[in-house]
């Protein structure tokens, strides 16, 4: 009896050990809070100004500046690219396909590739993973890549320009290497091993459905990098029917910018219709409707994200 009691005491004694260095105080606890608020509110308020500058007419941003809450509301900026709608939906089209396709390639190349250095018994594992891990720290440069995908891969003015070039990526091949080191047990590849199960069988039959949180966490970070990539266009496609949202969008408001700068130079009539065009509402306009579809993308794969962004964190 005596020793249950000596036990429940040290038991006891421990747990409050714990709980005294993990618990929160309260005024930890309020600051912890509203630090969070902060940087809730700075990523927040950004956007919610860009979405009124959007709904402004331009003769109130031009008098009263960028307003938190719009001193009058109007759809010029959008009604300004709803007149584009033609080349507009044709690009977002584009952007999808653009989008999704990369993705796919993506996700296969950067998995396949993790997985093969995360094999110990894959003999040049370290050639190639120094192969991997060196252009992370050095590049070869705007005019070599240009060179390379131009000229040799005559890539230019096809849809495959805007997919191959970030379809490989050494971050996210490093993500999956260390994913699939410590969350996929040699047990049970050996024991699919002595099955008779293929490569291609344990990759695809086990390895792949245990990995759904690298997978979301890579697709997440391409889908993001197709979405918004333009530099890729403007490099490389003179077809406009090739342009994804982004790149037809930054045309857009670079010809706008082109033809204020021109307003002086041109008729009287055309220099005052030039007056009327809501640029800054266009501008932002633009950057809704880049933001929200990929914004209303984001929570599905939040759970995963998070699981995928703390791999290798924990070792035990």
């Amino acid at each position: 009896m005596q020793e249950q009691q000596r036990l429940k005491r040290n038991f006891v004694h421990k747990k409050n050990s714990v709980l005294r260095f993990t618990q929160v105080g309260p005024v930890t606890n309020v600051i912890f809070h509203l630090l969070l608020l902060t940087f809730s509110l700075m990523c927040i308020v950004p956007f919610l100004l860009i979405v009124s500058i959007s709904l402004s007419p331009e003769s109130a941003i031009f008098e009263y500046g960028y307003q938190l809450i719009p001193k009058a509301f109007s759809f010029e900026g959008f009604s300004y690219l709803f007149k584009q709608r033609t080349m507009i939906t044709r690009a977002l089209g584009m952007s999808v396909l653009v989008t999704v396709l990369g993705t796919l390639i993506g996700i296969t190349l950067n998995t396949t590739m993790g997985y093969g250095l995360s094999r110990p018994d894959f003999k040049l594992r370290k050639f190639y993973t120094w192969l991997v891990f060196i252009p992370m720290v050095f590049s070869g440069g705007l005019v070599a890549s240009y060179f390379v995908t131009s000229q040799f891969l005559h890539l230019k003015n096809t849809i495959w320009v805007l997919v191959l070039p970030l379809s490989v990526s050494s971050f996210n091949i490093i993500i999956c290497r260390t994913f699939f080191r410590t969350n996929i047990p040699d047990s049970v590849i050996e024991s699919a091993k002595i099955d008779g199960a293929s490569q291609f069988t344990i990759y695809f039959r086990i390895v792949l459905p245990l990995s759904l949180p690298v997978i979301a966490t890579i697709g997440l970070f391409m889908s993001f990098g197709y979405w918004n990539d333009w530099f890729q266009a403007m490099l490389y496609l003179d077809d406009r029917t090739l342009y994804t949202l982004q790149a037809l969008l930054n045309r857009i408001l670079t010809e706008i910018e082109q033809l204020a700068r021109l307003a002086p130079y041109l008729g009287v009539s055309y220099a005052e219709q030039l007056a009327n065009l809501p640029k800054e509402a266009a501008r932002m306009a633009v950057v809704v409707i880049i933001v929200v579809p990929i914004a209303c993308a984001y929570p599905f794969f939040q759970r995963y994200f998070v699981t995928g962004l703390t791999v290798g964190s924990v070792k035990g």
